[in-house]
């Protein structure tokens, strides 16, 4: 098992209303929160950008632009550190995206794996939101990964099932990309659970010896997951994107509470925390 893990922050998610949660939007709010988190441990920053127009705040941007000057704001605030750039998008339309990662260049970026359908209850029964698909054909994600190479940008995958994580061995035996970097999305309704239980058949499906980590959206049953996680050797990865809830059940005011709680999970599971500096040398970044 590793020594040291790396922490990744998510510090703002796609759509969390900043007038209803303590999420993120502006440069300096960015800026703030990474070096929050920064501070407690995480060496990745993954980073959906908001629209900066007064009262448009939970809506995306991908207006490159405004992405550099945030980007730029967080590297500013924390020395060495690595961006993470979304890129999830639904439909056929996509050029905007790989325009952006183009401008950015950042040193990663999600690569959504596979198609979902992107589902949610309510208590009654009665969907939470109209039922979507998330697309992500082969075809498109090929797109991304050819983008990703010409700008030597680390592909991250998102894998949202059993069937994706096995998809991504098979992109690699195809040629699309010599490199997977698995990240495990856990808590989607339609998606994996969040299940500890499920986590050594995961690191068992993906391609031997290649990074992972596992993203854990709910409340506090995340941690336990987040424990396993630990154990066995993976990277770890929380963040207001992914959960507002600290292990004691507390509200997080903070990205920095998140990662700090992050962090003694990590050190129990008898981990160290890798350094900025070294979470680069692991992954090969400059």
């Amino acid at each position: 098992m590793p020594d040291k893990a790396i922490i990744t922050c998510a510090l703002t998610g796609v759509l969390t209303n900043p007038d209803q949660h303590p999420v993120p939007v502006t440069p300096s709010q960015m800026a703030t929160e990474a070096k929050a988190a920064y501070d407690a441990g995480a060496s990745i920053m993954h980073v959906h950008y908001r629209q900066q127009d007064k009262g448009k705040g939970h809506l995306p941007t991908w207006d490159p632009v405004i992405c550099q000057e945030i980007n730029a704001a967080i590297r500013d605030a924390c020395p060495h550190v690595i961006i993470n750039m979304t890129t999830g998008v639904v439909g056929a339309e996509y050029d905007y995206v790989l325009d952006y990662l183009r401008a950015c260049k950042p040193e990663m970026a999600a690569c959504n794996a596979g198609t979902l359908n992107y589902l949610k209850t309510r208590r009654d029964g009665s969907w939470a939101w109209p039922p979507m698909v998330f697309d992500n054909p082969v075809e498109k994600v090929k797109t991304f990964l050819d983008v990703m190479k010409e700008e030597n940008i680390i592909p991250e995958f998102e894998c949202f099932d059993v069937g994706i994580v096995r998809s991504v061995g098979l992109y690699v035996e195809n040629g699309m990309t010599d490199h997977a970097d698995y990240n495990f999305v856990m808590g989607v309704a339609s998606g994996m659970p969040a299940d500890p239980d499920l986590l050594p058949l995961l690191v068992k499906y993906r391609n031997p010896e290649c990074p992972w980590q596992a993203t854990v959206i709910g409340r506090t049953e995340i941690w336990d997951v987040h424990a396993r996680v630990a154990e066995l050797g993976g990277n770890l990865r929380t963040g207001l994107e992914d959960s507002f809830y600290l292990p004691s059940g507390e509200k997080a005011s903070s990205n920095g509470a998140m990662i700090a709680a992050l962090a003694e999970t990590a050190r129990r599971a008898g981990r160290l925390v890798a350094s900025p500096q070294e979470a680069r040398q692991m992954m090969g970044i400059r």
